[in-house]
C-alpha cells in the first residue's frame, strides 16, 4: 500500500484505501469541456473517465448514480457546476484532489474536505481581467441605459430624437463604491480610476494601502459606501457572512440615483428585496451577472425591468480565458497527483507533504 500523498491536519484518507504513487496511473474524472490537447495531456500518464455535467440538471438521478459509481476508484475530480456532497465524497474514498474551474468555491464542503484529506484547487488571477471587463461592462451599459434603448432600436420604436426620457447618467467622474477589494475588484477600480477618472471607496474588505496610493482610493464603513457612492459593485466571494449582504435595509440606504453591479454570487444580494427596491424606484437600476437561481427563469421581475441589464453569468466566458481556467486546472491535477504543490490552492495553509 502506498502512503497517502498529504496529509490535511493530521487527518488521511482511511488506512485501508491506497493512494496512487508518483508512478502510478491515477483516475481522473472530468466533468469539464478540455482542448483536445488538454485531455491528451492527461490521458499520457492517467485514466480519464468524460461525464457530461449537464445531465446533473436534466437527468439527476442517472447522472448521481453514474458519477458516485466512477468515485469509488478515482483519484481526482475536474470540476465546476456540480455541486459536490458529503454524500458523494462518501463514495470517494480514493480522492485526492479536487480541481475546481472556477475562482469561487462555494460548491464544496470545506469543513468535509478537510476531514478527508482532500485537496481543493481553484482558479484565481487567469480570470481577473476577463471578469472586472464584465464589471465595468455592467455599469457602461446600466449607466447609459444601453440594452434598453438597443432595444427601443431592435423594435422600430425610434422614431425621433431622444430626449429626456431616454437619458443615462455619466459614468467619468463619479463615486464607485467597491464591496470587496480582491483581485478583481481591484481590476475594476483601477478601469474607474485610472480610465474614468472616478472616485474610489471601498469596504468589506482588508485595508489596501498600495492600491488606495496608487487610485486614490479609501476605505469606508459599508453603511457611509452605500449612502454616497453612484455606482456599487459587488465582487465579495459567498459565504454564511456575505449571504443576503444587500438587503432591504441596504439598499434603502442607497441613493435613488445609484446603481447596484453584481459580479460576485447571486444569493449575496436578496433578490426579492431588490426587484422590490427597483419596482419603487428606490434606485437607479442594476447590472447582473449572477442571480440566486441559475438559469434565471423568465417568469422573474428582473427580466421585465427596463432599468436592470441582465446577463447569463458570463463573468469568465471568452474563449481566452475558458481554455486557460481549464489549463490551471489541469495544472493543479497533474501536479497534486505527482505529490507536487498546486499552483492555486484553496485549502494549501493546511497541507503537508508526506514522505
Amino acid at each position: 500500500m502506498h502512503a497517502p500523498l498529504y496529509a490535511i491536519n493530521g487527518a488521511s484518507r482511511s488506512d485501508d484505501v491506497s493512494a496512487p504513487s508518483v508512478s502510478a496511473r491515477s483516475k481522473i474524472i472530468v466533468l469539464e469541456v478540455l482542448s483536445d490537447d488538454q485531455m491528451a495531456a492527461l490521458r499520457e500518464h492517467h485514466d480519464v473517465v468524460v461525464l457530461d455535467a449537464s445531465l446533473a440538471k436534466t437527468s439527476p438521478d442517472t447522472f448521481n448514480t453514474t458519477l458516485m459509481h466512477e468515485l469509488s476508484n478515482a483519484h481526482a475530480l475536474i470540476v465546476s457546476k456540480v455541486k459536490m456532497t458529503e454524500a458523494l465524497l462518501d463514495a470517494a474514498p480514493q480522492l485526492r484532489v479536487i480541481a475546481s474551474v472556477s475562482v469561487g468555491y462555494d460548491n464544496y464542503p470545506l469543513e468535509a474536505l478537510n476531514a478527508r484529506g482532500i485537496l481543493l484547487c481553484n482558479t484565481p488571477d487567469v480570470l481577473t481581467e476577463t471578469t472586472a471587463d464584465v464589471g465595468f461592462l455592467l455599469i457602461m451599459a446600466s449607466a447609459r441605459r444601453a440594452v434598453e434603448l438597443s432595444n427601443l432600436v431592435r423594435d422600430g420604436k425610434w422614431t425621433q430624437s431622444i430626449d429626456e426620457q431616454y437619458f443615462g447618467t455619466d459614468v467619468h467622474g463619479k463615486t464607485l463604491g467597491m464591496i470587496g477589494m480582491g483581485r478583481i475588484g481591484a481590476a475594476i477600480a483601477r478601469r474607474g480610476a485610472l480610465g474614468f477618472g472616478m472616485q474610489v471607496q471601498y469596504a468589506m474588505a482588508s485595508p489596501k494601502p498600495a492600491l488606495e496610493a496608487e487610485l486614490g482610493a479609501r476605505r469606508v464603513e459599508l453603511d457611509d459606501l452605500l449612502a454616497s457612492s453612484d455606482f456599487v459593485c459587488v465582487t465579495v466571494p459567498l459565504s454564511s457572512e456575505t449571504r443576503h449582504l444587500i438587503g432591504k435595509r441596504e439598499l434603502e440606504k442607497m441613493s435613488p440615483h445609484a446603481i447596484l453591479i453584481n459580479i460576485a454570487r447571486g444569493p449575496v444580494i436578496d433578490e426579492a428585496a431588490l426587484i422590490d427596491c427597483l419596482q419603487r424606484g428606490g434606485i437607479r437600476g442594476a447590472g447582473l451577472d449572477v442571480f440566486e437561481q441559475e438559469p434565471l427563469s423568465s417568469s422573474s421581475p428582473l427580466t421585465r425591468l427596463p432599468q436592470v441589464v441582465a446577463l447569463p453569468h458570463i463573468g469568465s466566458a471568452t474563449h481566452d480565458t475558458r481554455r486557460a481556467m481549464a489549463q490551471r486546472a489541469l495544472d493543479n491535477t497533474l501536479l497534486a497527483l505527482e505529490g507536487e504543490p498546486p499552483l492555486s490552492a484553496v485549502n494549501e495553509p493546511h497541507w503537508t507533504r508526506k514522505g
